[in-house]
């Protein structure tokens, strides 16, 4: 029971709310993650001489309730940039311009807040695009804005720019034919990559073999158990059941008993939090393994508090592994790599902002780590250049180590590794760095970056 609470409620919380309520991905697509070729550009950032300007618009929610968010793909951005560019990360940003040089480039970045809310952050792009001129644009943390500004401002207008959509999680931005655009990229891990990577685990370290699906009836849910049934069917796991329901949804000892008489195992739970704490209430009441992956600081404060309760003093890390509590996959957190690019982003991102790194941050960082690889690849910082430079790119600077991350030419999507761990007690060693009671430990199995994401043939996207 204590282990279907904790996979649910450490996975559970992979999406959040948009502006009036209801649920979208913010948290974040696999096979063989290829699916059809994929050219790696390993570029450096010397091949040619750059100059000029870059003026890229940064739009995220930098207030309100999800203003952590927003900051910590912003401080993750920034934290790549000054890698890249060998300075320090900008701080105490707020609406507004900052530049940072660059021998002959200039960075200028012009953050905007969006409130998290999706028709803002529609007029905030058309601004920056129209108004602005902006090279570029990045952000989104709510799907729904990054959908709107890709169907209101990068394909229903000429503007000939990149836009760079994150930490938005729906697998649907770089997957379906209508929002997937040459101009679209996202290094942000997406909801199908953390399915596909719990669904492989599942699969091949674990003996579940009848498994039952649950989601909420919408983008988000509907991913995760597409994804999970696509995987765990492939390796030969019986999917036994498959029920979506509302958001906000609060009959689930029905459906948990729908999976017991179906001789379920496991339970796959696509919920976020507007719907998380009914499917937890309901989950501690039956004996089934439920999957998940790991959250964000803010869920895995709430976890922990409840672990603590629950587990008394078994709360350690033998007692949770003894109680059946993990592991869950991870895109990232600041204990998971072991290289000297993750050292140098924990020592600046700690030393400029007071936490370590979180979910978001290795995609933003990875974000800002291409765009800066694009100017220096083509020698320009014109957009329609930038486009050109970051297809199909490897990405040399990521906090997953030297070419961690790969945009996939068929769709824009970069694939990277996933990890697998058990949650632990926070250690004295992070405890003033990470405001949760739990961490995730050290890796005990890694998902390469090949078998992550949607392949070709799995998506009406094809660029």
């Amino acid at each position: 029971m204590l282990g279907a609470i904790a996979a649910a409620g450490i996975g559970g919380a992979a999406g959040c709310t948009t502006g009036n309520g209801t649920e979208t991905e913010t948290d974040g697509d696999g096979g063989d993650g290829g699916g059809g070729s994929t050219t790696s550009q390993t570029t450096s950032q010397a091949d040619v001489s750059a100059s000029g300007t870059v003026k890229i618009g940064v739009m995220q929610p930098m207030s309100g309730d999800l203003q952590y968010y927003g900051m910590q793909a912003i401080w993750g951005f920034l934290s790549g940039l000054a890698y890249k560019t060998d300075t320090d990360p900008l701080t105490g940003v707020s609406e507004g311009t900052e530049t940072i040089e660059d021998g002959d480039v200039t960075w200028e970045l012009v953050f905007r807040d969006t409130e998290f809310s999706a028709d803002k952050a529609q007029t905030i792009a058309t601004n920056l695009a129209q108004d602005d001129e902006v090279d570029a644009l990045f952000g989104g943390t709510s799907s729904a804005a990054a959908g709107r500004i890709i169907d209101t401002v990068i394909n229903t207008q000429e503007v000939d720019i990149p836009y760079m959509a994150g930490p938005a999680a729906s697998a649907s931005i770089t997957s379906s034919s209508k929002t997937c655009s040459p101009q679209v990229f996202r290094a942000n891990e997406n909801t199908a990559m953390d399915a596909r990577s719990g669904g492989k685990y599942v699969a091949e370290e674990t003996d579940v073999e009848r498994v039952f699906l649950m989601g909420a009836d919408y983008s988000f849910g509907r991913a995760v158990v597409q994804n999970y049934k696509e995987v765990l069917e492939t390796n030969g796991v019986e999917i036994v059941g498959e029920r979506f329901v509302p958001q906000g949804y609060d009959e689930f000892d029905g459906l948990f008993q729908q999976a017991v008489e179906a001789d379920a195992q496991g339970v796959v739970g696509g919920f976020t939090v507007a719907t998380l704490p009914n499917f937890l209430t309901a989950a501690a009441n039956y004996d089934v393994r439920v999957f998940g992956g790991f959250a964000t600081e803010i869920t895995n404060s709430v976890l922990g508090g409840l672990l603590e309760n629950l587990l008394g003093d078994d709360f350690t890390a033998q007692g949770m592994r003894d109680a059946e509590i993990g592991p869950f996959t991870t895109r990232y957190h600041w204990n998971q790599y072991d290289n000297d690019i993750n050292s140098s982003f924990v020592d600046m991102y700690t030393s400029a902002y007071g936490k370590v790194p979180d979910l978001f941050t290795s995609g933003t960082f990875t974000a800002a780590s291409s765009f800066h690889q694009a100017v220096h690849a083509s020698g320009s910082t014109d957009g329609v250049d930038l486009v050109d430079a970051m297809t199909g790119m490897t990405v040399t600077d990521t906090p997953k180590g030297e070419d961690g991350y790969v945009f996939q030419e068929y769709n824009n999507q970069a694939r990277s590794e996933m990890t697998v761990a058990y949650p632990v007690p926070t250690t004295d060693e992070w405890s003033d760095l990470w405001g949760a009671s739990i961490q995730p430990s050290d890796p005990v199995s890694r998902v390469d970056k090949d078998q992550t994401t949607i392949p070709r043939g799995g998506m009406d996207c094809s660029l």
